[in-house]
């Protein structure tokens, strides 16, 4: 089975860091993209980072743009996430997140995994 283990969220100060990983397991890692999601209290989930898996290539939520930075090592199957210059605003749990895509004739499925979720808290 696919498996995704997010971790290192916890509570920081306006102007801190925080480094997020996301350990994945079942699924030959290298193959995949990765990425980040977040959800605030009553809020929807928005995606905020992602890595793809063929060229690295990455990309950001305009409101974490230079603040952010996604990285992946794949001899360790773990994505990261290095958030620095947080804000309130950046509070809510951050999901990792991959799609594996299977065909059966004509048809592609999708099958969306998701780690359990890491509570950032950022303090003004």
């Amino acid at each position: 089975d696919v498996q995704l283990q997010a971790s290192g969220g916890g509570l920081v100060q306006a102007g801190g860091s925080l480094r997020l990983s996301c350990v994945a397991s079942g699924l030959s890692f290298d193959e995949y993209a990765i990425g980040w999601f977040r959800q605030a209290p009553g809020k929807e989930r928005e995606g905020v980072s992602c890595i793809r898996s063929d060229d690295g290539n990455t990309y950001h939520v305009d409101s974490v743009k230079g603040r952010f930075t996604i990285s992946r090592d794949n001899a360790k199957n773990t994505v990261y996430l290095q958030m620095n210059s947080l804000r309130p605003e950046d509070t809510a749990v951050y999901y990792c997140h991959t799609n594996i895509q299977t065909h059966k004739g004509w048809t592609r499925y999708d099958h969306h995994y998701w780690g359990q979720g890491t509570q950032v808290t950022v303090s003004s």
